[in-house]
């Protein structure tokens, strides 16, 4: 790529650049949209490459020369090509890289390119300068230690690539520099491949920006000292050239993918005609099209537009096609963001921070995608409409595809990561680019934590105890509180919610998927754990899959019976079920609360290996049977000669509290005004319960935290939870710890946490008969309940939410032998 001057002091070349010649197979997300992987004219590159103030020019397609050739009568140009070959052993395929050839060569290239030794040999031989492109990116899936060792020992140049991650071209820098003599004589013994050059411990780096989309070329490069001519740029690249340009970044990446399909139909479609009268062409051309667009005025064409139209919307949310919605839904997002409105403005699609912009647009208008999608899901689910559930998944389609380049690039970049630092590893450059082996940073998505519940309750303990000692963990959810500013917690803002008939005070928050990725792959997580089942474990798993690591589920809530008692419809807790094994299937391991949930699981078809049961902690310094007090009878004006039977939860039939009910009824017969129910908690059976036992000694006292809920526990006698649904029960542990007593039925969790006869007692569930005879037992006996109190306490001291969190994080740590994650299977 010649300058205007060829008396200049430095020569800069471009070497690796693609044309629409460029015929290798596509990435996965451009077959799926049917266009090529680049578009890029070859005139077109080559002026755009002299404005970049590139000294030479050359083109390096995918096995063809069709591209230089057509440029090869301007000045200043070379013919190159980027072979593909193979390592004839299996099949692992690597580009080479190969310059200042002829047509001839060409021909001969192609005969020799099936084996990398052949090929190798042959450009050897003609003394044709080559150099192994990108050689941590594995093409194929195939690329190992052992290839990457031949490589050393066949190549001595090898390329820092523009398009490929700056962790990639560091380890590649750091490993090429570690190299010594014993090295590849350890090497060449290994595999019994002679190098043939001098010194081949010596490696020499060149770059090019491996564009596709003409967004940026130049943004890596080769450069020379010197007034050159094209045979003296080749034969002085063998010395010391000077790379210029880092890598590229996940957003640089995909927002090449939308160019180029942008690019292919915009012509394709013969949309080029419309582009000076569509206002969201014009806008498109500024964020995906190469070069300056001079023309002024999108902003004020942009209103404009917006205004004449924006009480003519056709159709509507649920009937409008997914294309017509994209569009309305990208002229809002535009309308509504005035810096993405200067971005456009500016007509430069070459302007600084032009990816974080457009990844900003895409952002917004999925974001407004997902939640007519999701709403219409729901909807539509609720109501039984088959046939427009169809339609709405036609639409989370659209969303897909609209996301997808940024799938692919977060994908393909977490891999070359791992790949990379596996290899930095092996060659002893593990230090110099990341933390110490074994370095854990959870990413822990939940949909629930400022909630009151047990879920939630110990989330933030694990919060705690991780800022105590000093562990890497963040809890991710996406709620309509502002309260981001809690420490080891990043809250997203929701996209929207949808609230369930059922359980009204439970909304489903749709998570900007897209943001949450960005944060993952930018904060370097190595383990993602959800929480929970919701929207936000369907993005945790996702986010997962995406950057390849292991994930991790907690099964806390019984979902299915839920769903039952709720609906009373035992179709939706079989679809529920349903759910919820194929959502806890794709973890890598299951943790449990207790050992009944792991049985149900594995009853019900998750392989035993994956689950892990986990038991939970509480603060035992803050359930305590000290701060036992006068707080009842002062607040409520309950009677402090009454035997005081505390439930604490929600408020809500899942709970079995009719169970509950009628054995407190038959119980208030038996022992009169000696004994009082005090209920804690909210929930959308409180007023019926409420009026169910208006006539009996009860106190309802709402949701309570802190310190009164401690004071309540001690305050009381006797614990009593009658669910049958509940996988653990921090409840059950926190009245222990605070002297009590504790009844809990032969379903589920709770009974695993107590002693059966002197911490407490296990019931019949759903037997309201077998619940009143053992409260009328206890009750008729203080003495009883005073010993089974203190032994509870005794029993609870070894189980505090310091000791559970230790636990619960070396589970991450001690994998069981035999289990494989995403991260395992993508080094």
């Amino acid at each position: 790529m010649t300058m205007e001057s060829t008396e200049s002091e430095t020569t800069r070349v471009d070497l690796h650049l693609h044309s629409k010649f460029s015929i290798r197979p596509s990435q996965w997300v451009l077959q799926k949209i049917g266009c090529p992987e680049s578009f890029a004219d070859p005139a077109e590159l080559y002026g755009l490459a002299r404005r970049k103030g590139m000294s030479l020019v050359t083109i390096t397609d995918h096995n063809t020369i069709a591209g230089c050739l057509e440029i090869a009568h301007l000045p200043g140009t070379f013919v190159s090509e980027e072979v593909t070959s193979y390592f004839p052993e299996d099949g692992c395929k690597v580009h080479v890289l190969v310059y200042g050839i002829d047509e001839q060569n060409h021909a001969e290239i192609r005969k020799a390119r099936e084996s990398v030794y052949d090929l190798v040999a042959y450009l050897n031989g003609k003394g044709i300068y080559h150099v192994l492109a990108h050689p941590l990116f594995a093409l194929n899936d195939k690329l190992t230690k052992a290839h990457f060792e031949k490589a050393l020992l066949l190549f001595r140049n090898f390329e820092l690539n523009g398009s490929r991650s700056l962790t990639q071209n560091q380890c590649l820098r750091l490993i090429l520099s570690s190299l010594e003599p014993g090295t590849i004589e350890g090497l060449v013994e290994k595999h019994g491949i002679e190098p043939h050059f001098p010194d081949p411990w010596k490696k020499i780096l060149v770059g090019g920006s491996d564009d596709h989309s003409s967004l940026n070329i130049a943004s890596t490069y080769t450069e020379v000292q010197g007034t050159h001519s094209v045979a003296t740029f080749l034969r002085e690249l063998r010395e010391s050239p000077r790379v210029v340009g880092e890598g590229s970044d996940p957003k640089s990446f995909a927002r090449n993918i939308y160019a180029i399909a942008y690019q292919f139909y915009k012509q394709k479609l013969g949309l080029e005609k419309y582009a000076d009268r569509d206002e969201l062409l014009r806008v498109l051309d500024r964020f995906l099209k190469p070069g300056k667009v001079e023309e002024p005025g999108v902003l004020s064409r942009l209103h404009a537009f917006w205004n004449s139209r924006r009480h003519h919307r056709s159709g509507n949310g649920a009937s409008a096609g997914i294309r017509e919605l994209l569009r309305h839904e990208a002229l809002t997002s535009l309308r509504d963001s005035p810096e993405l409105l200067r971005a456009a403005e500016s007509g430069d699609s070459e302007q600084p921070g032009l990816e974080q912009k457009w990844f900003e647009f895409v952002n917004r208008v999925s974001n407004k995608v997902l939640l007519h999608s999701a709403d219409h899901l729901l909807d539509h689910l609720a109501g039984a409409n088959v046939f427009n559930v169809f339609h709405s998944l036609g639409s989370a389609g659209g969303l897909y595809t609209l996301m997808a380049p940024y799938f692919l690039a977060y994908s393909m970049f977490s891999r070359q990561k791992a790949f990379s630092l596996e290899a930095g590893e092996w060659f002893g450059s593990k230090g110099q680019l990341r933390a110490e082996p074994g370095r854990l940073k959870i990413a822990h998505f939940t949909d629930t934590f400022y909630e009151i519940n047990g879920v939630a309750s110990t989330l933030r303990q694990q919060i705690s105890m991780a800022i105590k000692n000093g562990k890497e963990l963040v809890i991710i959810t996406c709620d309509m509180r502002d309260q981001s500013g809690l420490p080891g917690v990043r809250n997203f803002r929701p996209v929207g919610f949808h609230e369930l008939p059922e359980y009204p005070e439970q909304k489903l928050c749709y998570p900007p998927f897209l943001e949450m990725l960005s944060y993952c792959y930018e904060n370097e997580f190595t383990h993602i754990h959800a929480a929970t089942p919701g929207p936000i474990g369907l993005a945790a798993l996702a986010i997962a899959r995406i950057l390849a690591l292991p994930i991790y589920g907690t099964y806390h809530t019984a979902l299915p019976q839920y769903a039952q008692y709720l609906t009373n419809d035992p179709a939706i807790e079989e679809l529920t079920w349903r759910y919820t094994l194929w959502y806890y299937d794709q973890m890598d391991e299951i943790f449990v609360p207790s050992r009944s949930t792991a049985d149900e699981l594995a009853q019900k078809g998750i392989a035993p290996g994956k689950i892990r049961v986990s038991a939970r902690g509480i603060d035992t310094r803050r359930f305590h049977p000290s701060k036992r007090s006068r707080f009842l009878e002062e607040r409520y004006r309950i009677d402090g000669r009454a035997v005081r039977l505390l439930y604490v939860g929600r408020i809500s039939k899942e709970k079995d509290l009719p169970v509950l009910e009628d054995a407190y009824r038959f119980l208030v017969k038996t022992a009169g005004a000696r004994v009082h129910l005090i209920l804690t908690g909210d929930g959308p059976y409180l007023g019926e319960m409420r009026e169910r036992l208006k006539d009996l000694p009860c106190t309802f006292t709402g949701t309570l935290e802190g310190e009164d809920l401690a004071t309540v526990y001690a305050s009381s006698d006797l614990f009593v939870f009658p669910s049958r649904t509940d996988t653990f029960g921090n409840v059950v542990l926190e009245a222990q710890a605070s002297g009590l007593p504790v009844v809990v039925t032969d379903s589920g969790g709770p009974q695993e946490n107590l002693l059966p006869g002197k911490t407490g007692v296990v019931v019949r569930g759903n037997s309201a008969l077998h619940l009143f005879e053992t409260l009328r037992d206890l009750v008729q006996d203080p003495r009883r309940l005073k010993e089974m109190g203190k032994n509870a306490r005794l029993y609870v001291e070894g189980r505090s939410s310091e000791e559970a969190f230790h636990a619960g994080w070396q589970m991450y740590q001690n994998r069981p032998k035999g289990t494989e994650t995403a991260l395992d299977r993508a080094i």
